[in-house]
């Protein structure tokens, strides 16, 4: 009937696709926000919670380290803490984003916008 138009399915097609990939990607970054991982320093002393995206959600401190002499050691420990906990979002937010990208079939090396 439309003899000449099949490259408007294919467009058609394509365009669906693209629309399912940015809903994926916006599930992702949905999941990215609610996931939360812990870091710690000072053999649990110092915890911290981040969600996969880098946001430091809570942070924990044990108060038998509260101690006025060692301030500067409190203060390293958090700072370790807050790094191990943005070290494992990171690590967490690349898997997350590779598991999605194998789903979608799309190059090991290929890089999501985000």
């Amino acid at each position: 009937m439309f003899k000449g138009m099949g490259g408007l399915g294919d467009m058609a097609k394509m365009m669906k696709t693209a629309q399912d990939m940015q809903e994926k990607m916006q599930r992702l970054q949905e999941d990215l926000e609610n996931t939360v991982v812990e870091g710690q320093s000072g053999a649990g002393l110092v915890r911290v919670s981040v969600t996969a995206k880098g946001e430091i959600r809570a942070l924990s401190i044990d108060p038998s380290i509260l101690v006025a002499s060692e301030k500067e050691v409190v203060e390293d420990l958090i700072l370790a803490a807050i790094r191990d906990g943005q070290s494992r979002a990171a690590e967490r937010s690349a898997q997350e984003t590779r598991r999605m990208a194998d789903g979608l079939g799309l190059p090991p090396d290929f890089k999501l916008p985000f």
